[in-house]
């Protein structure tokens, strides 16, 4: 089904949407099967992203149990290799299994993310599609308080005039020299006047499936390791990433079981968001 096309919006491009999940998780073990309104989490992230547009939807998984549950709910399932260092090497696999053409543009959408907006998926790959130099496409919202500036667990980007990401790090960026007063009580006022507002980065990604071919073979970067951040290897290699600015943060993702019990409120049971 495809999604709402708002008045003056240019409708949603054909892309492929890639739903990575596994069991193994630190604080939540097994959440990918997590019941949420009579559904497994991994199924309602490909309701999501099926509403957001997308030509094709399939869970890129590396265990049996998630690709049984999924393929009962009628949605497609890849098995992949257990030992993928990232989860960016772990759609590369699903890609080339799916035989996907080098300009396909392919939409990552975590499996722990039952609630993100299909606005949102649809509009990052549109992103892409109307940057044709562009490798990679992702998003960030405004930030408003001097906590998430300051908090390193809060990734910030830099763009440029184009909205293409200069940098990504987990230190306050930009920061305002000139207008320091205060802080870090409170966001200095130059960026909190939006000149330019800081920017969260938002953990959803488009990619053109050539650079998933290549990013296998491509050198980790320093800067990655730094930061603990892994689009800083495709910047380093000189991959360009574009940015779509959302108005707000989309809903969290499911990382613990206070944050599952609210995600279940939400859908209630119904099943319905």
């Amino acid at each position: 089904m495809a999604p709402e096309t708002a008045p003056g919006r240019p409708p949603a491009p054909d892309f492929v949407a890639l739903v990575p999940a596994r069991m193994a998780s630190t604080r939540l073990p097994g959440k990918a099967l997590a019941d949420i309104g009579g559904q497994p989490m991994v199924v309602r992230v490909a309701e999501r992203a099926r509403a957001a547009g997308a030509q094709r939807v399939a869970i890129a998984t590396d265990d049996a149990r998630i690709a049984d549950a999924v393929r009962a709910a009628g949605h497609e399932a890849i098995m992949t290799r257990a030992d993928h260092p990232t989860g960016t090497d772990r759609l590369a696999e699903a890609a080339a299994l799916l035989g996907l053409a080098d300009d396909t543009i392919v939409v990552n959408v975590q499996g722990d993310e039952p609630q993100v907006p299909p606005q949102l998926v649809a509009a990052v790959a549109a992103c892409l599609a109307a940057d044709a130099d562009a490798a990679i496409a992702t998003a960030g919202h405004p930030l408003a308080s001097a906590a998430d500036f300051l908090d390193p667990n809060v990734v910030k980007i830099v763009c440029d005039r184009r909205m293409r990401a200069l940098y990504f790090s987990r230190a306050p960026i930009p920061f305002d020299r000139d207008h320091m007063a205060g802080f870090p009580q409170r966001l200095p006022e130059a960026l909190a006047a939006g000149a330019p507002a800081p920017l969260r980065h938002v953990g959803l990604y488009a990619y053109r499936c050539g650079f998933l071919r290549a990013y296998p073979g491509l050198e980790r970067s320093p800067l990655e390791a730094i930061e603990s951040l892994e689009q800083l290897r495709a910047l380093w290699h000189g991959y360009p990433i574009v940015v779509h600015r959302a108005g707000q943060a989309p809903p969290a993702g499911v990382d613990t079981p206070a944050d599952l019990e609210r995600v279940r409120a939400a859908f209630g049971a119904s099943g319905r968001n």
